[in-house]
């Protein structure tokens, strides 16, 4: 592996832990220990087998040096990512800074930020010291982040903190910017005013007043941008706190030399700007305080989540019930549930029957049954009995915590649509304070009488109107949004790449067994011949079908268990290859099987020719059945439709998408069951092997989403455009998908198509108002409008044009939280 040439940073006395992959024997430990030993620093190296870690301490120890040298004996050191929570960032250009310090750093392979989460998630080798070590050489704070499950509380404290003190400083600056405003430009507007000013204090006074003001709004409320923004000037990258920075300090630094040395201005350019200092400092805390609120209510979805989790449990142990934290619960513990309170983590029913609420993880809202040995998920919500269950996945293995993290590593993600935005922001800032600069030189060189007040008027105005804010925020805010509201709908986007794939799809590819159907044959049809009762048939030959293993055989025996009928005692069973089966039932001699069984024992099947023909053309096998010699009946079994499948594909067909079915079956059946739901390509007879072939030549009609469940549909979830695992299947297929439906409800196939296309239009709304914005008003702030109209852009309503633009950004993509998918 070649470890990059940057600066190396290293711990002092410290100790690294890696996780060593590949070893198998003694001889291996010892291996990787003295390889370990001999990078320089290194004081001691301990290797377990067991655990198949290496623990090794010493001075100025390179993480990247001791993993070189366990992969150069023949190891691999597992590097799972690093999450950090990041806090002072506030525009696009904070992201793409930070993101450059931690890719400077040895060993990262790949870092993203996102700013409406503050976090950055971090792929390669670098240890979590010196990834915060460079950012906070960025000019930001870091630290490791934790799961939001275990973090909301601390989360939601610091950011309601943070609201707190904005509002506090926004009423602050503002009762300090009111006078100065009133002042100043209500001189300037009402004659009355000025003359009213002139005859008091005078107009020197209310300079003097208008300075200890604004130098108040400045130093209190306004000291954040000046601690943060210069900074980052002195350091060559300037962010939206320097722009606030520069142009208040403009304004308010041209206000003083005028009010107190104004023999240094030249004749008719004696003005002072302490309003739009002040007012510009109000407005943009104001527009702070309003982001603020809105980024909290972007994460409301997995706030929901993580309040669906109990607090406590009560433990049977030792054969009484204690009520202990929820972080004490260890697998196999019995826990005890009473009507109405929470289930505290996953397991099964060992005693008691009861109905519980699984909205929050199938988006059904009937309650389920639950008896003995039925599976019980943390943060459903009992309804009417007690039960006893025990426990069998805790803390982060429930699987409401892996939907928080699903959901969390979602909102984490960067579109590809975001990377046009990131090589803009880069350079957003350093551009804006050019032009401001560029503004500034010419209306001094061109502009008419009182060019420098003028020229200085429209630097600033450039200055504070630029919002990189509302770049930054585009993009993350719908997506927290959107992923959200997909939780909310039980639909888990696992990748936040798939949100955007998932709207250019125009092919959906079903899986049929188990995720068209139900997964399992059950009886749908019989029918009988004249003098036979239905419910003496279908015992009599359930019976008779008991002694099979064939799962056709245990359909018809679920059937009449399901009706509570009585099975006859069944003697002399015999298979009959390639025909059917006989035995006694009751002392009556039974035969079932196909047409030719009936037809060599010599019976008639022309009474249930029409019968038998619809169920073929329905992609249905039927069985004949013969009591005491007689032909008695038709029965037909088949993999049963889910409910929800002809409505799912409906749903499909009006987003205007070809819907497709892979299936092993053959073509006749395939094509029975396409007709009868309107599926628009067939591929039929694929063994388990052959389905990614399948979406290979699907693929031809355009992008694909498969739709599967099984273990052996992973491969083509992996192979499809995008992979929608239903959640009722496999891990394994849920591994290898993008999506995952937490209900066996296939219309949340059309949910998820819909909530991407409309959460992409949602980012495209809000990229379009943040560049056209950008792009139309900072040409206005420097005063294009000037030669042709007289119209110049007021420093103060640059600022609220600006506070506003962030705002709109959040508020548009705070719609999606209402979003509901059309019924069909």
């Amino acid at each position: 592996m070649n470890i990059s040439p940057k600066t190396v940073h290293r711990d002092p006395a410290a100790t690294v832990v890696l996780d060593v992959e590949g070893m198998t024997c003694a001889s291996c430990v010892g291996r990787v220990e003295r390889a370990l030993k001999a990078v320089p620093g290194v004081k001691t190296a301990s290797v377990n087998l067991a655990t198949e870690r290496a623990e090794v301490t010493g001075l100025e120890l390179d993480r990247a040096a001791l993993v070189k040298a366990v992969e150069d004996v023949g190891y691999d050191v597992d590097s799972p990512p690093i999450d950090l929570s990041i806090e002072g960032m506030t525009c696009a250009s904070c992201v793409a800074r930070v993101e450059r310090a931690l890719k400077a750093v040895p060993g990262v392979t790949d870092a993203t930020v996102n700013l409406a989460t503050e976090r950055a998630h971090v792929t390669g080798l670098a240890d979590a010291a010196a990834l915060i070590r460079a950012i906070d050489g960025a000019g930001y704070d870091a630290r490791l982040a934790t799961s939001a499950a275990s973090a909301s509380d601390t989360t939601t404290d610091r950011k309601a903190a943070e609201e707190t003190t904005l509002k506090r400083d926004m009423w602050i600056s503002a009762a300090l910017s009111l006078p100065v405003f009133v002042l100043e430009m209500g001189s300037h507007l009402f004659g009355w005013m000025h003359m009213a000013v002139m005859n008091t204090i005078g107009m020197q006074n209310s300079w003097y007043l208008q300075f200890a003001l604004t130098t108040a709004a400045l130093l209190g409320p306004g000291r954040r941008f000046f601690l943060k923004g210069f900074p980052a000037l002195a350091r060559l990258a300037p962010d939206m706190n320097s722009l606030v920075a520069v142009g208040t300090s403009a304004a308010y630094g041209y206000s003083l030399v005028a009010t107190f040395a104004p023999g240094l201005l030249p004749a008719g350019t004696i003005n002072v700007y302490f309003e739009a200092a002040a007012v510009i400092v109000t407005l943009i805390l104001l527009g702070r305080y309003l982001e603020a609120r809105a980024k909290g209510r972007t994460s409301e979805a997995i706030q929901r989540l993580i309040g669906l989790q109990a607090k406590t449990a009560r433990v049977i142990r030792n054969g009484a019930v204690a009520e202990v934290p929820i972080a004490d619960v260890r697998p196999g513990d019995l826990v005890e549930v009473r009507p109405g309170e929470r289930v505290p983590v996953d397991g099964a029913v060992t005693e008691g029957t009861s109905w519980i609420d699984e909205s929050m993880i199938s988006g059904e809202p009937l309650p389920v049954e639950k008896t003995h040995g039925s599976p019980v998920t943390g943060g459903t919500v009992n309804q009417t009995g007690a039960f006893t269950f025990r426990a069998s996945a805790v803390g982060e293995a429930t699987m409401l915590a892996q939907i928080i993290r699903m959901v969390e590593a979602a909102q984490g993600g960067k579109l590809p649509i975001q990377a046009l935005v990131d090589k803009i922001t880069m350079w957003f800032v350093p551009v804006v304070m050019a032009m401001a600069a560029l503004t500034f030189a010419v209306w001094l060189i061109f502009g008419p009488d009182q060019a420098l007040t003028l020229g200085l008027v429209n630097a600033v105005a450039v200055l504070i109107i630029a919002c990189p804010c509302a770049m930054g925020l585009a993009t993350p805010t719908s997506i927290m949004v959107g992923t959200g509201r997909g939780a909310e709908l039980g639909v888990l986007f696992r990748k936040g790449e798939a949100l955007q794939a998932l709207q250019d799809v125009r092919v959906v590819a079903f899986d049929k067994t188990g995720t068209l159907t139900m997964g399992k044959p059950s009886l749908t049809d019989l029918h009988l011949a004249p003098g036979f009762d239905r419910a003496s048939v279908l015992a009599t030959v359930a019976a008779v079908e008991a002694k099979s293993e064939h799962p056709i055989a245990r359909a018809i025996v679920a059937a009449a268990v399901a009706e509570g009928l009585v099975l006859p005692e069944v003697t002399e069973f015999a298979s009959q290859t390639g025909y059917g089966v006989q035995a006694l039932a009751g002392g009556t001699r039974v035969e079932i099987g196909a047409d030719r069984y009936m037809e060599k024992l010599g019976l008639d099947v022309l009474p249930f020719a029409e019968v038998a023909v619809r169920l073929a053309d329905e992609g249905k096998s039927p069985l004949y059945a013969a009591i005491d010699g007689k032909l008695a009946a038709i029965l037909a079994v088949a993999d049963r439709v889910k409910d929800s499948t002809p409505q799912a594909i409906r749903a499909l067909h009006a987003l205007g998408l070809k819907v497709a079915m892979i299936t092993g079956d053959n073509a006749r059946t395939a094509q029975a069951i396409a007709r009868e739901l309107g599926i628009d390509e067939v591929v039929a007879e694929v063994l388990p092997d052959g389905k990614v072939a399948a979406v290979n030549r699907l693929k031809a009609l355009g992008p694909l989403a498969y739709v599967g469940d099984g273990i052996n549909d992973a491969p083509a979830l992996a192979t499809a455009d995008v992979g929608i695992a239903v959640g009722t299947g496999t891990d394994i297929a849920i591994e290898a998908a993008d999506v995952v439906l937490m209900t066996g409800r296939l219309t949340a196939v059309s949910d998820a198509i819909a909530l991407s296309k409309a959460t992409m239009r949602n980012i495209r709304q809000n990229l379009f108002w943040a560049f056209a914005y950008n792009a139309a008003l900072i040409p206005v702030a420097a005063g294009v409008l000037w030669p042709s109209f007289g119209i110049l852009l007021s420093p103060v309503f640059a600022a609220g044009a600006m506070a506003l633009s962030s705002v709109f950004v959040l508020g548009n993509a705070l719609r999606l939280r209402r979003y509901t998918p059309t019924p069909v």
